[in-house]
């Protein structure tokens, strides 16, 4: 998995945002602000143009380009909490030497370290009714999947460990709706957060699936 592979993943990210944008603001207009899609779609193709005006080098810098990217051109909480995945995902990609290619392994442990980011800025757990709840379980659905030595995988199976994840993502997701939200702004509507998909979750399933995508088609630019 080199800098190209991932340049597709952020380009399909701030695609389907951009198509989603609408749905994931009317989302956050039930429980939140009204501008989590607007302020995604603005930051991800922020980082898109970023990309290209300024090549990464390694998967490394090319995450953390993306982190910084996003904490300064993104708005309300989901800036600071996107940016904080990406740049301390890139960050422990750097701590190993910031290799051109990283593994599928590689990148579950940095996606790790991008989890307990997030975590500690957000002092969010599993059933907060977070994006936690979608980030949580795609992680530990593609670290289970890629713990096997590589040599052991084919590469049909290190693609199913990111449909895994975005499998993982997306029901995360959607397990949300039923919750009452005890993080953020949602929380103070109390039990009448119950019902609704949140937003941040649902945009995480949408972070997953590019990735998906990107592994799934490596030819398309």
């Amino acid at each position: 998995m080199d800098t190209a592979l991932l340049t597709r993943w952020i380009t399909g990210i701030a695609e389907t945002v951009r198509a989603n944008r609408e749905r994931l603001t009317e989302l956050d207009a039930a429980i939140g602000d009204a501008d989590h899609g607007v302020n995604l779609d603005r930051g991800f193709g922020a980082a898109v143009q970023a990309l290209a005006e300024e090549p990464p080098v390694s998967p490394g810098a090319l995450l953390r380009l993306v982190g910084g990217t996003l904490i300064r051109r993104v708005g309300g909480a989901s800036g600071p909490l996107y940016g904080t995945a990406f740049r301390e995902a890139g960050r422990h990609l750097g701590s190993l030497g910031d290799s051109p290619e990283v593994s599928p392994a590689e990148l579950a442990r940095a996606l790790r370290a991008g989890l307990d980011g997030v975590t500690r800025l957000g002092s969010a757990a599993e059933g907060d009714k977070t994006m936690v709840d979608a980030l949580a379980p795609a992680v530990r659905a593609l670290e289970s999947a890629t713990a096997s030595p590589a040599a052991a995988r084919a590469v049909a199976e290190e693609r199913e460990a990111f449909e895994a994840a975005a499998s993982a993502a997306l029901a995360g997701a959607e397990a949300t709706i039923p919750m009452v939200a005890r993080k953020g702004r949602a929380s103070y509507l109390g039990p009448r957060s119950a019902g609704h998909e949140d937003p941040g979750a649902a945009s995480c399933a949408l972070v997953f699936a590019a990735l998906l995508s990107a592994v799934n088609d490596p030819g398309q630019g």
